[in-house]
C-alpha cells in the first residue's frame, strides 16, 4: 500500500468519528445561539415595565441641538475613521481598487453590520461589493480578517487595560470576581501587544490556511492597526460621555461601552437590539438616574447606529450603480480563434 493510500485510509477511519463530534458542535452550536438570544429578549420584556421611559423621554427632549451635533460629529469621526481598517488592508495587500472605493465600502458594510449583524454587514456585504469592483476571494477575505483583527486590537488594548486597572466593578449576577476581572485584562493587553511584536519579530511572514496564502503584517502596519482601533473605541466613548453629561467618568463611560459592545456580538441580536440598554442599566442604574441613562442609550442608538445606516444605504447604492457603469464601459473580452 502506497504512503498515499494509507493516509487516505487513516482519514476515512478517523473521519466518522470527527465528523460525528463536528455536526454535534455544529447542531448545538445552531441552537444554541438562537435560544440564548431568545433568553436575553425574555429577560428584556420582563423588565421592560420596570424602564422609566416617561424619564427617558424626558431625558431626550432636555439634550440642546449643540450637544447631539457634537455627539453627531464624534459618532461620524468613528464610522470615517472605521472606514480607515480597510485602507490598512489595501496597504498591506496591495491591490489595485481606488482608495475612495475601498474607504466607501467599509463604511457601508460598517453601517450594515451594525444594525443587521456581521453576517449581513461585515462580511456579505464586503463581498458583494468587493466582487463587484473585481476582487478574488481570497483578497477578500484577507481584508475582511485584517478590518476585524484591527477592530479586535484596540479593544482588547483599551478593555485590558480599564479591566486591570479596576475601572468596572462587575454585577454581582456576572458571577465573576474582581481579581479573574483584572487578570482578564492582563491577558488581553497582552494579547494585543503580543501580535504587534509577532508583526515586527517573526520570521516567518506567510502561511497556508486551506490552501490560501496569508502574509503577516509589518510592525508598522500593525501599530496603524492598534492606534486606529484604540481612537475609534475612544471615539465611541466620548459620545456616550457627552450624552450622560458627564456625570459618569469618562474611563467607567467607556469601560462600560466595551463591556455592552463584547455582549452585543456574541447575542445574535440584529443591533444588539435591547442588550447596550440591559447592560448600561445593569452596571450604572446606581449612578445615573435610569430616566437619563435611558435616554442617553436612545441617543447614542439613534446618533450611531440609525443615522449612518441612512448614509451606509446611500452610499451602497451609489457603489452599486459605479459598478454598472464600469462594467457597461469595460469591453467585452475578444472571443479566442479555434486553431
Amino acid at each position: 500500500m502506497s504512503l498515499q493510500a494509507a493516509h487516505a485510509a487513516g482519514l476515512s477511519e478517523a473521519a466518522p468519528a470527527e465528523s460525528g463530534h463536528v455536526s454535534l458542535w455544529q447542531r448545538c452550536r445552531r441552537w444554541m445561539l438562537p435560544l440564548l438570544g431568545v433568553a436575553v429578549l425574555g429577560l428584556l420584556l420582563s423588565h421592560a415595565h420596570k424602564v422609566d421611559w416617561a424619564g427617558a423621554w424626558q431625558a431626550l427632549q432636555r439634550y440642546s441641538p449643540w450637544l447631539l451635533l457634537a455627539v453627531l460629529g464624534l459618532c461620524t469621526a468613528s464610522h470615517v475613521l472605521y472606514g480607515c481598517f480597510d485602507l490598512v488592508g489595501r496597504r498591506h495587500l496591495r491591490h489595485r481598487l481606488p482608495w475612495w472605493r475601498t474607504w466607501a465600502i467599509a463604511v457601508t458594510s460598517y453601517a450594515f453590520n451594525l444594525n443587521l449583524g456581521s453576517l449581513v454587514g461585515g462580511i456579505a456585504m464586503r463581498a458583494r461589493l468587493y466582487a463587484r469592483a473585481g476582487l478574488d476571494e481570497a483578497t477578500v477575505a484577507q481584508i475582511v480578517g485584517l478590518s476585524l483583527t484591527t477592530n479586535w486590537l484596540g479593544y482588547g488594548l483599551l478593555a485590558g487595560g480599564l479591566f486591570a486597572a479596576g475601572v468596572i466593578e462587575p454585577p454581582h449576577q456576572a458571577h465573576i470576581r474582581h481579581g479573574a476581572l483584572r487578570v482578564l485584562g492582563v491577558a488581553m493587553i497582552l494579547l494585543a501587544l503580543g501580535y504587534v511584536a509577532a508583526c515586527a519579530v517573526s520570521r516567518r511572514r506567510e502561511w497556508v490556511v486551506k490552501g490560501r496564502r496569508l502574509h503577516l503584517p509589518s510592525a508598522r502596519i500593525a501599530v496603524t492597526q492598534l492606534a486606529l482601533s484604540a481612537a475609534n473605541w475612544a471615539l465611541m466613548g466620548s459620545a456616550m460621555y457627552l450624552l450622560l453629561g458627564q456625570q459618569v467618568p469618562y474611563a467607567t463611560t467607556l469601560s462600560v461601552l466595551l463591556a455592552a459592545s463584547i455582549v452585543g456580538v456574541i447575542t445574535p441580536i440584529p443591533a444588539g437590539l435591547g442588550v447596550l440598554e440591559a447592560v448600561y442599566l445593569a452596571l450604572l442604574s446606581g449612578t445615573v438616574k435610569q430616566g437619563a441613562l435611558m435616554g442617553a442609550v436612545l441617543a447614542y442608538r439613534a446618533l450611531y447606529y440609525l443615522l449612518p445606516l441612512a448614509g451606509g444605504l446611500v452610499l451602497y447604492l451609489f457603489l452599486e450603480r459605479y459598478a454598472a457603469e464600469a462594467e457597461e464601459l469595460t469591453p467585452p473580452e475578444a472571443p479566442v480563434a479555434s486553431a
